[in-house]
């Protein structure tokens, strides 16, 4: 008998590793500049976009409008970012970074798809696809296939995800 772990094994500890990571770097963002991921990630979008409706936000950001209308609010509360209405079409709410805002991104840390975003990009192609390949066969080996790909899973979002688990849950005893 060997004393290696199974390889199973090592691949769920990659996945809680993995998990792990995720969770540290979080936390770190919440004590650096006092923000969840998916805020930081809608505060980064509004940057880029200099001036967007929460709609045009939210598709860039893989989250629903109204996950991403909360986070506005908390954005606003916290003077990073304000609404107003377009000059062209007083009926649309545009959004936009202040001050405050730009300087909390210049002192964030990088969140950590970002960091493998970077060395994602210096794989070859052919690697790249495997990877895909891999992590899609897994989720599906998981169930999570059917759970909407959010940029961060945050405590504000497990209603949202527990629903569409539990519509997955409820389609697989009905498909047996």
């Amino acid at each position: 008998m060997s004393s290696e772990p199974s390889i199973s094994s090592q691949v769920l500890r990659s996945l809680r590793q993995i998990t792990r990571a995720m969770d540290i770097r979080s936390r770190q963002l919440g004590k650096t500049v006092g923000l969840t991921v998916p805020q930081l990630i809608v505060l980064k979008e509004v940057a880029d976009a200099v001036q967007s409706p929460i709609g045009q936000i939210a598709k860039r950001v893989s989250l629903s409008q109204a996950t991403v209308t909360a986070i506005v609010d908390r954005l606003e509360q916290r003077g990073l970012a304000e609404r107003h209405r377009a000059l062209n079409d007083r009926r649309k709410v545009m959004i936009r970074l202040t001050e405050e805002g730009a300087t909390i991104l210049q002192k964030s840390p990088t969140i950590l798809q970002e960091q493998f975003l970077e060395a994602f990009d210096k794989l070859q192609a052919w690697e790249q696809t495997m990877m895909l390949a891999t992590l899609q066969r897994v989720a599906a080996m998981m169930g999570a296939q059917t759970i909407p790909a959010l940029p961060m899973l945050t405590a504000e979002q497990l209603p949202e995800v527990a629903e569409h688990i539990e519509i997955a849950v409820n389609a697989e005893v009905v498909e047996h």
